[in-house]
């Protein structure tokens, strides 16, 4: 495992507790290009290769193969590993180098890198092998003469450029123009050209692509020459032609100071015959020919012009190098690398401004809209090029002691307000992780910056991490507080050896410099490079509020998105502890310095076991174990040695700097070995031989803890975590019931007082005694409560619920304790199961016969007897219901069910009876959805069954709502006035209905004059007083707000599209109130279709005789209605009617009633069926409508004679009692409209009602939908926003609504459906 990503529950959001105001920092400076190994080094060898040339005096222009800069260090190493110059070129693998290197196939691309490397790479090569040092002799040397200063290394212009443009960030670096190769008539006419032409002590060819700056350089002889101690950074930008190329110049600056040193020009003679010797050739060890002798301008070395090689032509002008100084500079070491600081501090917001400033205009697009992979890419792709240079600033490793941490904290200065108390002390806190008592680090007094305090990181784009592993491989959590991401890449700690064998195979040039790199913290190397080489690595994206946590010794890196704020800290649990060993004894090997001693940590946590935690004191005492084991055998050895004297000494009060091995850096605390003599160093006991010369009886052992306190400290440690080994055996084998006997609960419960007496950690073992003992106390007050009841015996077990106690008893028998109320809890279940198994009567009757012929009496007997004396009880009931006149009554059945399933004896006859139950119970079912509506208070036999109260009840029926709530409404031997005995009588049931019919009709009439003549101060179901778009009922003549009850729609006979029927008779203008219509009003077709299924129940219901009462009358009142119809009178009128109307469709002009613009929009149809337009105006059918209205004539249409018009008034309003939909009745209905005047008002507030309804429908349409499902129960207030309701239908069944209001609050709209259509 190498790392984890966890996200807290969202409630989890700590405050940022930084003082923001005081908040400055120094961010470090960090260039990209110097981040990666392998562009370090190809960086370090342009570096060694510039300073070459420039010891030459001449600068370097890198050329450009193939629009790019050349990679001389790619190049170089490529031509090594083909094997060497001599050998490419003998096979010509030039073409192969190319292809190598990532060039296309193009002509003559070889022999151009052949003359770049010949030019540039081939001289310093032959240096660095050291071939052109070949015959030299070391002279001697003199305490007079001046030694050379340490030269400082040169970078290459790419590294120097510091920082990014304040103004402009551009995605690529400045190119620099290419300078004209050199002429052969330049070359005539500059003797510092023509010099380079061969090989001298700096070797130069022809056309070497090298420029000599500076041509007044040598002046003549007597003047003072002038040194070059640097490189001047040159950027030159071509503009002349789009194909110029890039390159960089590095040019030498003439220094101010006077040379001091002899340069080609004759020496004075001396006396000395010792400064004589030296000046002799040190390859030929020869002093004649003095004027071919040169005198090196760094080492004061002699050579020969003709002894060089190659041999130079003629003494060089100017400053002159010899081989020896040449290559000692260019092999000379690079300077540690590490990130320098910024000399500027910054505050959050200016940092914040600068960063979001960079990444604006580097990306060219908000901080915020650039993708993260387009970030990532462009990072590496930054990082692995020596071309670009950019810089950017991470404000890394800030003490978070100085500026308060990121979360709150209870430092007893400050009160935290009670949510800020919470974070303050949460675990997660990452100022309280290190220091819980599961950590180790809490048990290190020092306050360890980045350990034990954590650390904050203030990030921009691109600002990275490299690869690093944590201090004492300990575990790290970093949380991002704020801002935007961190990209994060890991490398399990398994494969962390392989990281570090795969970074030193790929660029041995910086560890063999730089052994300790990866422990620096600034080196980078890609993923992909690293997964080429079987590395595993894995990526995630921290995001604000998100932990990233990473294991021992699991290598991580990565870079920041955009500005951001992190805070980082490390924690050390018990399995921490083996790793931690590891990782001293690997710091011993690398002579690292510790960040604390793991012997002084290891021994503080032995000293007070009590206070561990028991897997802590686990892992302790296995490294304590260890621990002594080792130090025994290096005090043994160091006594082998011959070192008698010790003396005790507290290491833990010294400075770390005063007890560290002077040999590996270790801190020592158990023990070191000093000397006398030499009292200022100490070693640990595994470099006993390292510390100095002297004799082993001038070395003395400094000593911590003899080696007996360090075994009673173990075996202390021992006995705590035996303690719990112990305790966990006894907990198994109490738990552990099978291989032995049971325990007692009291037993368990002493087991659990132990764990907590001894703080034992909450784990499996503890959790499962814990549970069990529950368990156990449970079924002891279940079974006591059971067997403590005077009541319970053997014949009323079977009472008890059978499931429960075979439960009961089956957990009594897992548990480990011993259970003395088993036994009876048996017997108990044995009687339950005897009682409830079932026979039947003759089965009974042979076991008491059996039993009777026993001597000996029997306790079951006398139950045996009882339960069959009962079954034949039942069974004579039974049969005498059977054999009756009529078919037996529901309720009867469901009676002598209940008996049957409650007897202990299997009767035959009980199945049978069910069977006819279930088909009753599910007759009546199909015809209450047939009739009834869910929202209404009304049983079915009230449907069903003429409403003989109609004129008493109509005070009470404003309170409908009320009378459900109360139960208050009729039962079903109130509907027909009848007794329980009479109900089972089918005449007085017939009777009943015919005298409720004439009741009915009566109470109407008497009804209909009461609300005609009355005017009521409140009326409608709301009981509002009347205001505008009033209804009045056709049936009961009662007043209702139009917008509180269900109105029929003039629209609901057209369709979507379709034009108005100009005969306005015929539309739907039948209002009848929600308390005249009680039921859906099915087609008698489907009422007939019950009747059929009822015939074949052997089961009468009083539901059964109603239905039948209620079909006899509708088809009664249908006969009569055809006869009607069927007079020459009433038949005309219905003729000519038809007439009236088909003339009036044929003078319908075709635009004459064409709607407007609202015709135009297309309707969307509602769940309802009903329609209505986007924009949730009316559809226009109403507009159609008003406009017709004003056409109409008021006069009436039909003239029918009074006696006729009296008949069909009469036959009207016993059709609109009846609970069944006729077609007659809409006839009929017609008939009246059109015998009279126009009831234009009334059809005008239809219209404006329909108007009102569909707008407020429009507006509240998803509010509709989550409130379709109520129903409308009368007496609640109105809903607010209309329900939805479905087409029409043929049928007359009327809708109801939910329509009452509060009588507190204006009057509200209620649901509107069309008076023909159902509610869903």
């Amino acid at each position: 495992m190498q790392m984890e990503e966890y996200i807290l529950p969202k409630d989890w959001q700590p405050p940022f507790a930084v003082e923001v105001d005081n908040f400055h920092f120094t961010p470090r400076i960090q260039r990209l290009n110097e981040l990666e190994a392998e562009t370090r080094v190809k960086l370090n060898y342009l570096d060694q290769i510039a300073k070459f040339w420039e010891i030459q005096g001449s600068s370097l222009k890198i050329p450009n193969v193939e629009r790019r800069i050349l990679d001389l260090y790619t190049l170089n190493k490529i031509v090594l590993d083909e094997g060497g110059y001599e050998l490419v070129c003998r096979d010509r693998k030039w073409a192969r180098v190319a292809q190598r290197i990532g060039y296309p196939s193009v002509k003559n691309l070889g022999s151009l890198l052949r003359s770049h490397y010949e030019r540039i790479v081939y001289p310093f090569h032959m240096y660095q092998s050291g071939a052109n040092l070949a015959g030299y002799s070391e002279r001697p040397r003199y305490n007079n003469e001046e030694k050379d200063k340490e030269y400082k290394p040169h970078s290459i212009p790419l590294r120097q450029s510091v920082q990014p443009s304040k103004t402009s960030y551009g995605r690529r670096a400045k190119r620099l123009t290419s300078e004209p190769e050199p002429t052969e008539e330049d070359i005539e006419k500059n003797p510092e050209l023509k010099k380079l032409q061969i090989y001298g002590a700096g070797p130069k060819m022809m056309g070497l692509g090298l420029m000599a700056k500076d041509k007044n350089l040598h002046k003549k002889e007597g003047d003072v020459l002038e040194c070059p101690p640097t490189l001047v950074v040159k950027e030159e930008v071509g503009v002349d032609s789009e194909e110029s190329q890039p390159h960089l110049t590095l040019e030498r600056s003439l220094s101010p100071q006077p040379c001091t040193k002899m340069t080609m020009r004759h020496r004075r003679s001396t006396n000395s015959s010792q400064f004589m010797d030296s000046y002799v050739c040190r390859i030929c060890s020869r002093g004649d020919d003095d004027g071919k002798l040169l005198l090196c301008d760094g080492c004061n070395d002699n050579y020969h012009t003709f002894c060089l090689l190659p041999p130079l032509p003629e003494p060089p002008k100017g400053i002159w190098h010899c081989p020896k100084c040449v290559m000692a500079e260019c092999t000379r070491p690079p300077e540690a690398f590490g990130f320098e600081q910024a000399t500027w501090q910054y505050t959050l917001q200016s940092f914040g401004e600068m960063a979001d400033s960079f990444k604006a205009d580097y990306f060219n697009m908000p901080v915020h809209m650039v993708p993260t992979e387009l970030v990532e890419k462009e990072f590496w792709r930054l990082v692995n090029s020596i071309e670009e240079d950019v810089t950017v600033q991470y404000g890394a490793d800030i003490h978070s002691k100085e500026f308060s941490s990121g979360f709150p904290i209870l430092d007893g200065k400050t009160e935290l307000p009670p949510e800020e108390k919470a974070y303050a002390t949460s675990g997660w806190n990452l100022n309280v992780m290190p220091v819980l008592e599961q950590s180790v680090l809490c048990h290190i007094n020092a306050d360890i910056s980045g350990m034990k305090v954590p650390w904050l990181y203030v990030g921009m784009v691109f600002s990275a991490f490299c690869w690093h592993i944590e201090d004492h491989w300990s575990y790290s959590i970093n949380y991002l507080h704020w801002g935007e991401p961190k990209t994060w890449y890991g490398v399990p700690s398994s494969a962390a050896e392989q990281l570090e064998e795969v970074m030193k195979k790929l660029t041995p040039e910086l560890f063999e410099s730089q052994p300790d790199l990866l422990h620096q913290l600034v080196t980078l190397m890609n993923p992909n490079t690293l997964m080429s080489h079987g590395v595993p690595v894995v990526r995630t994206n921290q995001c604000a509020g998100e932990f990233v946590i990473t294991f021992p010794r699991a290598y991580h890196s990565g870079f920041n998105q955009g500005y951001n704020f992190a805070e980082a800290v490390n924690f050390c649990t018990a399995d921490w502890l083996p790793t931690g060993r590891k990782c001293i004894e690997h710091y011993r090997r690398l002579r690292r310095y510790c960040v604390f001693s793991h012997e002084e940590l290891i021994c503080k946590m032995s000293a007070c076991p009590e206070k561990l935690d028991l897997s802590l004191a686990s892992a302790v005492h296995k490294d304590m174990l260890l621990l002594v084991r080792q130090e025994r055998r290096l005090r043994k050895a160091l006594m082998e040695k011959g070192v008698t004297e010790a003396e005790r000494e507290a290491f833990e009060l010294l400075p770390d700097d005063e007890r560290q091995c002077q040999k590996c850096k270790t801190t020592c605390f158990l023990s070191a070995l000093a000397c006398y003599n030499c009292p200022q160093g100490l070693v640990c006991l595994y470099h006993i031989d390292d510390l100095c010369q002297c004799l082993p009886s001038r070395q003395y052992l400094r000593y911590r803890y003899t080696l007996d306190e360090l075994l009673a400290m173990l075996h202390k440690l021992k006995g705590r975590v035996e303690s719990f080994d112990t305790w966990a055996n006894k907990v198994r084998r109490a738990l552990e019931f099978r291989n032995v006997g049971r325990t007692e609960l009291e037993h368990l419960r002493v087991l659990k007082a132990e764990a907590v007496e001894n703080k034992f950690a909450q784990n499996d073992l503890l959790q499962e005694l814990k549970d069990t003992i529950k368990e156990t106390e449970l079924c002891i007050n279940e079974a006591k409560k059971l067997l403590d009841n005077p009541y319970l015996d053997r014949s009323s077990a079977a009472a008890i619920s059978l499931n429960s106690l075979n439960k009961l008893i089956h957990r009594i028998q897992a548990l480990p304790c011993v259970f003395n109320q088993l036994p009876r809890l048996e017997v108990i279940l044995w009687s339950a199961l005897f009682f409830r198994q079932k026979h039947p009567p003759a089965t009974l009757e042979a076991i008491i016969k059996e039993a009777e012929n026993i001597p000996v009496q029997l306790p079951n007997t006398l139950s045996l007897k009882e339960a069959l004396c009962k079954a034949k009880a039942w069974s004579a009931d039974v049969d005498e219901i059977q054999r009756g006149d009529h078919y037996p009554c529901l309720d009867d059945l469901e009676g002598l069910v209940a008996v049957g399933r409650d007897l202990s004896v299997k009767m035959q006859e009980l199945h049978q009876l069910e069977v006819e139950v279930a088909a009753a119970h599910s007759w009546r079912d199909k015809a209450a959805k047939t009739f009834l509506k869910k929202s209404l208070c009304f049983t079915l036999l009230e449907v069903l069954c003429p409403s003989s109260d109609v004129f008493s009840s109509s005070e009470k029926r404003p309170h409908w709502r009320k009378a459900k709530e109360h139960s208050l409404y009729r039962s079903d031997k109130e509907s027909l006035g009848l007794s329980a005995q009479d109900l089972r009588d089918p005449a007085c049931i017939v009777l009943a209905f015919k005298e409720g019919e004439q009741k009915e009709k009566a109470g109407i009439l008497k009804l209909r004059t009461m609300n005609s003549s009355i005017q009521r101060r409140r009326v409608c179901v709301c009981g509002e007083p009347p205001g505008e778009l009033m209804l009045r009922c056709e049936l009961c003549q009662d007043l209702f707000h139009g917008l509180c009850v269900p109105f029929p729609r003039l629209t609901s006979h057209c369709g979507t599209h379709s034009s108005p029927s100009p005969a306005w008779w015929e539309w739907n203008s039948h209002f009848l109130c929600p308390h005249c219509i009680r039921s859906r009003r099915p087609q008698l077709q489907t009422i007939l279709s019950l009747l059929v299924a009822l015939q074949k129940l052997p089961v009468r219901l009083p539901e059964g005789e109603a239905l039948q009462c209620l079909t006899e009358r509708a088809m009664s009142w249908q006969d009569r209605a055809r006869r009607v119809l069927a007079t020459p009178e009433i038949s005309a009128a219905a003729t000519a009617l038809v007439e009236k109307r088909q003339k009036l469709q044929h003078n319908k002009g075709p635009q004459a009633l064409r709607e407007t613009t609202c015709n135009e929009q297309t309707p969307i149809a509602n769940e309802n069926g009903d329609s209505h337009l986007k924009n949730g105006t009316a559809i226009p059918d109403l507009d159609a409508m008003a406009a017709l209205i004003s056409q109409i004539d008021k006069t009436p249409v039909l003239e029918i004679s009074i006696g006729s018009r009296a008949l069909l008034e009469d036959l009207m309003l016993e059709g609109d009692l009846l609970e069944v939909a006729l077609e007659e009745e809409l006839s009929i209905w017609r008939l009246l409209q059109a015998s009279q005047p126009a009831c234009v008002e009334k059809l005008k507030t239809l219209i404006e009602i329909e108007r009102m309804a569909n707008c407020l429908k429009g507006k509240d349409h998803e509010k509709r939908k989550k409130r379709r499902s109520k129903r409308v129960e009368w007496g609640s207030p109105p809903p607010t926003l209309l329900k939805e309701e479905v087409g029409p239908k043929r049928s007359r069944s009327d809708q109801t609504m939910d329509a009452t209001a509060d009588k507190s609050s204006p009057r509200k709209m209620g649901t509107e459906s069309d008076q023909n259509g159902e509610r869903l």
